[in-house]
């Protein structure tokens, strides 16, 4: 029964999630608390729960949860929508737990990801580096008297003080690292010392292969670096300004500089150096878990965490941390995982416009993230926007008529770049079937309406065609 059939749907989402129960590890949200917000009367009289982004819960593949729908009736409702062949759309639906297409257009052919790339960067992540991972940045002794400051690849790094319901687990403190290092020193009698700094676990260029020229200065990422303290924005108190600074590194070691001076131990910033193998060390701060790191990147699309995340894959498969390097152990860890075919990207976050992933390969990545085979996947789905509640599908999308059906049980990671516009996720349908679901439009040459692919989403959602 159809009713039945969604009643089932909607309580899976509120079971606990199955990668905390399977691996022990703690899926935690790293969220704005202002996304914990009651459900609109719309979504509340459907008779949905929001999901809480703070939450454990997922869109799960229960085995035999309603019916797969009709794959005729299913492009009946999308064709519709869609406007015909000439449309320039890209699109697939699939059975969640048997990966069968349901619907097909230009399914297979590569199109530009956007952000949707970032899928594929959490599931390497995650299936290689593991979830419970984090990243640390190191002091050590350095030459003539010096220390050094060594950077792991940690964005979140941060000198900002703690926030009381950040919704995110603790950043790694530099104001922490600096309370460590002025002890350590004034044990060994140190008041004074010159701060130089270790930016050597990344190798290569800061940008990647097509990123274009405003990138940096409008503040979409900063320039990739192994040592950066709040992503590199100039002015890290104040959301509105998105400016990055030019040398993360160099900034970081004068911030640390700083802080050290007000612990007590006078220290100016010294130079770029790589540190000695062995070098005693005099604190550390780690970053949050992989899970969580995944989990933000794709709830709020952070370029500059996806390209940290992208890097640890290939530190793990023992290659250069370069853009290079990076997006073929990406590639390598999804060729393990089946997954693989149909993915050529430059960078981790989806920003270069020469990447190219098609919409059944999506479709795939989401659809083994979904299933029971993966469990240390989970963190993909909790990590998706939840449609007109959180992240990149906050408000007004999914607010407006042609595509409210698709409130709360849609959750899907959204792409934008010029002329580009890009949605894959899940969706339980109105019969309770989860299916996997990837739109893809525009050619980078002209306005494209992400109106349209959440209109699509919903349709989905809605769709009885079983």
């Amino acid at each position: 029964m159809p009713g039945r059939g969604r009643a089932l749907a909607v309580l899976s989402l509120s079971l606990l999630n199955v990668f905390a129960v399977a691996a022990g590890l703690a899926v935690v949200k790293l969220t704005p608390a202002r996304y914990l917000s009651p459900q609109p009367p719309s979504v509340a009289a459907r008779g949905l729960v929001q999901v809480p982004r703070s939450s454990a819960v997922v869109l799960a593949a229960e085995p035999g949860a309603g019916r797969a729908p009709n794959p005729s009736a299913l492009a009946g409702r999308l064709s519709a929508l869609i406007g015909g062949p000439q449309a320039k759309i890209n699109a697939v639906v699939v059975d969640a737990e048997t990966r069968r297409p349901l619907y097909e257009l230009r399914a297979g052919q590569p199109a530009t990801p956007a952000s949707t790339t970032k899928l594929a960067t959490s599931v390497a992540a995650l299936a290689s580096v593991g979830p419970a991972h984090r990243i640390t940045t190191r002091v050590v002794r350095g030459s003539g008297g010096g220390i050094v400051l060594v950077g792991g690849g940690d964005p979140t790094l941060t000198a900002l003080p703690p926030r009381p319901g950040a919704g995110h687990p603790p950043y790694a403190s530099l104001a922490d690292l600096a309370r460590q290092t002025a002890a350590a020193l004034k044990t060994s009698g140190a008041s004074q010392v010159r701060v130089d700094y270790d930016a050597s676990a990344y190798q290569g260029p800061r940008t990647a292969a097509g990123w274009k020229p405003n990138y940096l200065p409008d503040g979409e990422v900063a320039p990739v670096s192994a040592l950066t303290v709040d992503e590199g924005r100039v002015a890290p108190s104040d959301p509105s300004r998105k400016t990055r600074v030019s040398d993360p590194p160099a900034t970081a070691a004068r911030e640390f500089a700083r802080l050290l001076s007000k612990n007590g131990v006078s220290a100016r910033a010294g130079r770029l150096t790589v540190a000695q193998n062995g070098a005693a060390q005099l604190g550390a701060v780690q970053s949050p878990p992989l899970s969580a790191l995944v989990e933000h990147l794709l709830t709020d699309s952070d370029n500059d965490v996806a390209e940290a995340v992208a890097r640890q894959v290939a530190i793990k498969a023992g290659r250069p941390a370069t853009f290079a390097d990076a997006a073929q152990a990406v590639r390598q860890v999804l060729a393990g995982l089946g997954v693989a075919e149909g993915v050529s990207v430059n960078d981790g976050s989806g920003l270069s416009p020469l990447n190219r992933i098609s919409p059944i390969a999506l479709a795939r990545i989401v659809s083994l993230a979904a299933g029971d085979d993966h469990p240390q996947l989970r963190p993909v789905i909790t990590g998706l926007p939840i449609a007109g509640f959180s992240g990149t599908l906050s408000p007004p999308r999914y607010t407006v008529a042609a595509s409210q059906a698709g409130a709360g049980m849609v959750r899907a990671k959204t792409g934008t770049l010029s002329g580009v516009s890009t949605l894959a996720g899940l969706a339980h349908d109105a019969d309770g079937r989860l299916l996997a679901f990837a739109f893809m439009a525009g050619d980078g040459k002209g306005p494209v309406d992400p109106g349209k692919l959440d209109q699509l989403a919903a349709a989905v959602a809605s769709c009885g065609c079983g």
